[in-house]
């Protein structure tokens, strides 16, 4: 039997797997000891380049406006799978890190998430609140799980 997969779950792995693998990698470099002479600094800021293409489909604004459609059993399926996807992706993604890598002390407690008997509801709700208080045009240039840990951070971060 062959399991039915729709194309809005496969973006959702696809970018989680993405995100997770290159935010971990950056997180475990900044923090170990460089392991090759000082380079001197760039001459052009590094902020100043441009953000890589969001992916229109997963988007911050495009996973909110599923969110919010709360009478949609279709689009409440498809909210929670997404959001459940990117909150477990990213905490074995920490969980691996703290495994592979010397961080300093509670290193990995800053990143992880404080989710113990915590209903994925609430999460959505959070979600969506934080989402009306930005642009949308800013949320259509946001990808959905930088917006998601972001809002899951600031209700949930660990002390």
């Amino acid at each position: 039997m062959q399991r039915n997969v729709p194309p809005f779950a496969t973006r959702v792995a696809t970018g989680l797997l993405v995100t997770a693998a290159l935010g971990l990698a950056s997180l475990a470099h900044a923090q170990t000891p460089a392991q090759t002479p000082a380079q001197p600094a760039p001459l052009s800021p590094t902020l100043s380049q441009a953000a890589p293409p969001v992916d229109p489909s997963f988007s911050a604004y495009s996973l909110a406006q599923t969110c919010k459609q709360k009478n949609d059993n279709v689009a409440q399926g498809q909210c929670v799978g997404a959001i459940r996807g990117i909150i477990h992706g990213y905490q074995y993604g920490v969980l691996f890190l703290g495994q592979r890598s010397a961080l300093p002390a509670n290193e990995t407690q800053r990143v992880s998430l404080c989710l113990r008997n915590t209903q994925v509801s609430s999460i959505v709700d959070d979600f969506i609140a934080d989402a009306a208080q930005v642009s949308d045009d800013s949320l259509r240039h946001t990808p959905a799980e930088v917006a998601v840990l972001g809002s899951v951070h600031l209700h949930h971060g660990c002390d």
